[in-house]
């Protein structure tokens, strides 16, 4: 795609935005415009940020995994673990598409615009992860990181030790007490491409499995062990 076919969906001064934003120009247009495209909103040869999402989550977790390893020299596995997850959750990924303002450059369809605050803010957050796939693929790692320690530094410094997400305790607890992992299994999906609905069950051993919903394979995981960790009195149901 040229620069001027991208322009058709980000306006020049959008773009201009966007690359002071993250501090890199793009060259790929191509990709920075798929990073930006909804399923909902996909080209007719079925491009859209899912894979790319799928690859910035796992470049997003490395750096920050590499900046939290370097601030925090004294701290053991268990509290990496929880900084990391605070950084990279839904929550702080929609605070950081917020700052960039991409809700100026993400392409959707009618239909998702209509969607309730919870599902667009999981939206913005997925796309975050796709626009630094794009900054990856076209730089990798020197590309990308300036970019992460740019939004994300603050960030590692004032986030708390307090919990662990529940996935995370169900596992350690798991191991400790039954020298098992946890398993979890989609039942099912249903719902559109664009506004999807997953249930996912959690067995630990021979426990009675736990059960739930939501708007992603992650977050019904997350439900579902936390579920798990109330019932069995691990941590208070708040």
């Amino acid at each position: 795609m040229t620069r001027q076919k991208t322009r058709e969906m980000i306006s020049p001064e959008a773009l201009k935005r966007l690359e002071q934003a993250t501090g890199h120009r793009f060259s790929d247009h191509d990709r920075l415009a798929r990073a930006l495209t909804h399923a909902s909103a996909r080209t007719k040869d079925g491009r859209d940020y899912e894979r790319l999402e799928f690859l910035g989550d796992r470049v997003l977790g490395l750096c920050v995994a590499e900046m939290l390893f370097e601030q925090f020299s004294a701290a053991n596995e268990g509290e990496l673990s929880v900084r990391l997850n605070q950084l990279v959750n839904a929550d702080a990924l929609a605070e950081v598409a917020d700052e960039l303002a991409l809700s100026d450059f993400i392409r959707t369809g009618t239909d998702v615009k209509q969607l309730r605050r919870t599902h667009q803010k999981n939206l913005h957050a997925d796309v975050v992860e796709s626009l630094i796939a794009a900054i990856y693929l076209e730089g990798g790692l020197d590309a990308v990181r300036p970019f992460i320690r740019r939004y994300w530094g603050g960030r590692a410094t004032t986030a708390t030790a307090a919990r662990r997400d529940a996935k995370t305790e169900l596992q350690e607890w798991a191991h400790r007490e039954y020298g098992v992992a946890p398993s979890y299994e989609v039942i099912s999906r249903v719902g559109p491409d664009h506004d999807p609905m997953f249930t996912v069950s959690v067995s630990v051993g021979k426990l009675e499995p736990e059960v739930a919903e939501g708007r992603s394979k992650r977050i019904a995981e997350q439900a579902a062990a936390g579920r798990m960790l109330v019932r069995e009195k691990v941590r208070d149901d708040d």
